[in-house]
């Protein structure tokens, strides 16, 4: 937008002026005329309707109403002081009280006097009643302002204080609204999307989201700017993925070679899915193209992704590179290390393990043969991205878990080579379709939505504590089965103290049911020095423990196939996605396996609501999407980090029709016009240029 009013600092509107301004400033972070534009009312109050006291009823939210002021009087001492005024119209008795403000409404109040009052509906003992109600007087000669929808905004207390309350800052909306001309307020959207669209100009957009002559007009409003922040959204991704298309030479793999084909053919563990194969081959495709591949893989827990991973690190070793997995945990890292190295015993390929706590003899022997090429693959955590690791010739980065990494941190790994590597980032985080375009909108996707043969569906229950020692006896019958069980506590984040109490006085319930010699119990909790926790998992791995008490500290990263039971304790305070992903911990093996969601006997709707979903479906998309719903975006893991969804208006749930035409728009445009060139685009390429440092859209892989 061009330096112009909107540009104005917010101390020279109109009724504002230096402290007011620091308050907006602080509060609400509005620093010019064009921050207070966009701060958009939350409703609107319909004003547009005068009841009478008798057309009030119970199921109504608010109302207002014209009549006169019969009475009124003060009573109680100190604290329980309050003012209870009487209004008359032609039907009945309206009841006004207030608690707060008392001297100032005293003396704006006069019995006989004609009142207009606005105020929350209540009934006590069948007479209405309204707290607090706004209040004005109604004059003679002045006509009586019915068609009113008065915006509300969202304000703070200090701002209230300071009397910059919702009707104070509509005031001032009023002044700059007043002021601005459509020449302040230029049209950047291409004249043929608006057609399209039929979308409001932006000015009258504005004016209508504001200060709206009938809910028609709002909705008018409303949809333009939802269309606009997704719009840019799209268009911003499209951009940085054609530029990378266009811009950056890839790695080619010219051949599928002897080391692919021997363990292809020879040594899997097991026959590949149908949505293994379709990956791979897609994976395939984008490594013959010249370009960069950029693939983010989803598969649900225990979907395969690692023999995934493996035989495309085969493929770049066949052309002649080497490859790296970059894992968020010491343990997740050592054991794909683990899991790695054994599927590949028999043949000729030099596997590395690179952790923090690597001794630093092996460290140095481990740097020299990567960086002379004596290895095809570096496994490890984000110690790979330090600058002492230098590669011969990188080919493929391969990002486990991606979420737990950084922009920056990622970054770092692909710049350890002169041409950029083959980046595939991999989660098993479901992320629902709509969180999926918008926060990964760059990269190219794959999904695995197939368990490998052998495993079977969890069984997932709800149990109330009461139930606890029926529990207690199922863990039991399979521990003397010869099989092993997890039981987790949950996390709460602001008291370790409290975790730790909590969890020890668990594993002490634990022990008095399965008491010691013949049980053995590993216990893993934050507290622990990382060594010890290593050593407790390690044991439970080997089944010299059966029993492993945890917090979810192992959500991410234990593979033990004997383990089938998982009891998750406390489950109403876990989200939708870490009951999936702690539950995934089981049905790694051939046996039945089951989670037990243990809860208080009363727990509140939402938490019923998430018990019953994780009761209902294995499926983590379908679980993703009833997380999206539940939470909204901006509280999915990983989703912050992006700054891509600071939506004023936008919602990814509702409004999944809205960003699939905003996605084929900016995916159209970019292809016509990678360069933003041409004449009917110019306003919208200054716009992203001149919101560029704004916009938080940095990119995201």
């Amino acid at each position: 937008m061009p330096a112009g009013v909107l540009s104005n600092p917010i101390e020279y509107l109109k009724g504002v002026g230096p402290q007011k301004a620091d308050l907006l400033k602080k509060e609400l972070g509005i620093f010019t005329f064009e921050d207070l534009l966009n701060h958009f009312p939350y409703r609107h109050i319909d004003k547009t309707k005068i009841h009478t006291v008798r057309e009030l009823h119970p199921e109504m939210d608010f109302a207002q109403v014209a009549g006169t002021l019969q009475d009124y009087e003060i009573t109680g001492t100190k604290s329980g002081k309050r003012l209870v005024a009487t209004l008359r119209d032609n039907s009945d008795l309206l009841e006004l009280v207030w608690f707060q403000g008392i001297p100032w409404i005293q003396k704006l109040l006069q019995r006989g006097q004609k009142y207009l009052v606005f105020g929350r509906i209540s009934f006590f003992g069948g007479k209405p009643q309204m707290a607090h109600p706004e209040i004005e007087i109604i004059r003679a000669e002045e006509p009586l302002r019915k068609d009113f929808l008065e915006p509300v905004y969202s304000t703070t207390e200090k701002l209230k204080s300071k009397q910059l309350g919702s009707r104070q800052i509509m005031k001032l909306m009023r002044s700059l609204t007043d002021l601005l001309k459509p020449s302040d307020i230029p049209e950047f959207m291409p004249p043929s999307v608006i057609k399209t669209y039929q979308l409001t100009d932006r000015y009258s957009a504005y004016r209508k989201i504001h200060f709206p002559s009938s809910l028609a007009e709002y909705e008018e409003a409303l949809r333009r700017f939802k269309f606009e922040e997704l719009f840019l959204t799209q268009l911003k991704l499209a951009l940085i993925r054609s530029s990378r298309l266009r811009l950056h030479n890839g790695i080619i793999f010219q051949r599928v070679g002897e080391l692919f084909h021997s363990f292809y053919h020879h040594h899997l563990p097991f026959t590949l899915t149908e949505a293994q194969k379709k990956v791979i081959k897609e994976i395939r495709s984008d490594t013959m193209k010249g370009i960069q591949m950029n693939r983010l893989l989803q598969g649900d827990v225990g979907s395969g992704k690692t023999i995934v991973a493996l035989l495309v690190m085969l493929l770049a070793a066949d052309n002649g590179y080497q490859s790296c997995l970059m894992a968020p945990t010491e343990i997740l890292a050592q054991q794909h290390f683990a899991n790695i190295t054994r599927m590949l015993s028999s043949l000729p390929v030099n596997v590395g393990l690179l952790t923090g706590s690597a001794k630093l003899s092996e460290r140095k022997k481990l740097l020299d043969e990567l960086e002379r090429g004596e290895l095809h693959m570096l496994i490890g955590t984000h110690a790979l991205i330090e600058d002492a690791v230098k590669f011969h010739k990188l080919g493929l980065v391969i990002i486990d878990e991606q979420h737990r990494f950084g922009v920056a941190q990622r970054a770092r790994l692909w710049k350890k080579s002169e041409q950029p590597p083959h980046v595939l980032v991999m989660t098993a985080t479901p992320i629902p379709r709509t969180l999926a375009m918008t926060v990964y909108g760059d990269l190219d996707c794959s999904i695995l939505d197939e368990l490998p043969p052998g495993r079977q569906k969890i069984t997932t229950v709800h149990r109330p504590d009461t139930h606890r020692s029926q529990v207690m006896n199922f863990i039991r019958q399979e521990i003397d089965n010869g099989r092993q069980a997890y039981i987790i506590f949950p996390l709460i984040e602001e008291s370790e103290t409290l975790d730790y109490e909590n969890l020890m006085k668990g594993y002490e319930n634990v022990k008095a049911y399965f008491p010691e010699p013949r049980y053995r119990i590993s216990v893993v909790h934050g507290r622990q020095p990382a060594e010890q926790r290593e050593v407790n998992m390690k044991r439970f791995a080997a089944g010299d423990t059966q029993i492993m008490v945890s917090t979810t500290v192992i959500e991410v990263g234990v593979d033990v196939p004997n383990a089938t039971i998982m009891v998750i304790e406390s489950a109403e305070k876990f989200g939708l996605s870490q009951l999936h992903q702690l539950r995934g911990r089981v049905g790694r093996g051939n046996e039945k396996s089951y989670c037990i969601l243990m809860t208080a006997p009363e727990i509140g709707k939402e938490a019923r609501e998430r018990i019953k979903i994780m009761t209902s479906t294995n499926s983590g998309f379908e679980i993703a999407e009833k997380d999206l719903e539940l939470r909204g975006p901006g509280e999915i893991e990983g989703t912050k980090q992006s700054g891509i969804l600071n939506f004023k208006v936008a919602n990814l749930v509702k409004d999944k029709d809205w960003l699939e035409r905003a996605k084929d728009t900016a995916v159209v445009l970019v292809e016509k016009d990678p360069e933003l060139n041409f004449p009917e685009h110019q306003a919208l390429k200054h716009l992203l240029f001149s919101k560029k440092d704004k916009i938080g859209w940095s990119k995201i892989s």
